[in-house]
């Protein structure tokens, strides 16, 4: 005869009943991948995959790295690779990756990697990756046809990139090229200095990226030769971001223009607040203290913001932000 249990065992069984106490081991595995999909792919990388085997497997499923995002550390992980990990993460995608963010780690070679496995990438997030080259990007660029969106924002990357990759990216919609930038307001050069201003970067987007729909150009020195560019050579686009863009007076016929033309219009001294990037670094050569008071410093230029905001009428279109970070 099978004999009872003792009280102390049906004790401890109805203890765990009691607590809730389940083994996750057991869950199906349809469950564990819909809890891994809410990781990031540094913790599927370094702490899922390490728990068990059977996690370990299920971790590398290539499912879970159609989007591969390591977002901006800020400072390095000195304890990981990240290189090494986000090539891994690459593998296992089995060149299904649709949306990838290696911001400050990307180099050439990482790059070249993620362009021979990711011919469907729709979203490619690069911003602060000093390490890729306009050579490197224009390469992987011809592997990437159905790009999207692209961030090269806070980098070494030139306007020379913009030709091969408006080229090879026709279905681009979404472009992030923005500087570090300077928090004091209208930039002052002498007049005979044509050099000074820098429109080039503006004037090949506008040539090469006719089909953009939202452009962010936070920090540009562009003057209003460059932005009437873009507003002749990017006819559709919806949102424009010149945050920080100081050499633009839209006083006049140029901000009704934009006023008309662009649904979501950030303008040169509307808050960074949103910005994850610093962009009070100084001001060729001044420092800012970054809890300046913001309208001391614009007081200090001769630049009549009552006569800016006139052209925006009773409601101030540039509020709504379609850029997230």
């Amino acid at each position: 005869m099978e004999s009872l249990p003792s009280s102390s065992t049906t004790s401890n069984s109805k203890s765990i009943i009691d607590s809730g106490e389940r083994n996750w081991l057991d869950l199906p595995r349809d469950a564990v991948l819909s809890i891994f999909r809410k990781l990031d792919a540094i913790d599927l990388l370094v702490r899922a995959h390490n728990v068990c085997t059977t996690w370990r497997k299920i971790s590398k499923d290539p499912f879970l790295f159609r989007t591969i995002n390591m977002p901006n550390l800020g400072e390095p992980d000195y304890q990981l690779d990240l290189e090494t990990l986000c090539q891994r993460a690459v593998d296992y995608s089995c060149g299904h990756i649709i949306d990838i963010n290696i911001e400050y780690f990307g180099t050439d070679d990482l790059l070249h990697r993620i362009a021979n496995s990711a011919s469907h990438l729709q979203r490619l997030r690069l911003a602060s990756c000093w390490s890729i080259s306009d050579e490197g990007l224009c390469d992987a660029a011809e592997k990437f046809p159905c790009l999207e969106e692209l961030d090269i924002s806070i980098s070494n990357l030139s306007d020379r990139l913009f030709e091969p990759i408006g080229r090879r990216c026709p279905r681009l919609k979404t472009l992030k090229f923005n500087s570090q930038g300077y928090r004091h307001p209208h930039i002052q050069y002498d007049d005979d200095d044509e050099d000074a201003y820098d429109d080039n970067e503006a004037f090949a987007i506008a040539k090469y990226m006719p089909g953009l729909r939202h452009l962010q150009l936070i920090g540009n020195e562009m003057t209003n030769d460059g932005l009437v560019a873009l507003l002749d050579g990017c006819p559709h686009l919806e949102s424009l971001d010149i945050r920080r863009c100081f050499n633009v007076n839209l006083v006049g016929t140029l901000g009704k223009r934009c006023k008309e033309q662009i649904k979501y219009f950030r303008l040169p001294h509307d808050a960074t607040d949103d910005y994850p990037f610093q962009t009070s670094e100084c001001d060729y050569g001044s420092p800012v203290e970054d809890d300046a008071d913001e309208s001391d410093l614009m007081s200090d230029y001769d630049y009549d913001y009552e006569d800016y905001d006139d052209f925006l009428g009773e409601g101030d279109f540039s509020d709504d932000n379609p850029f997230t970070f």
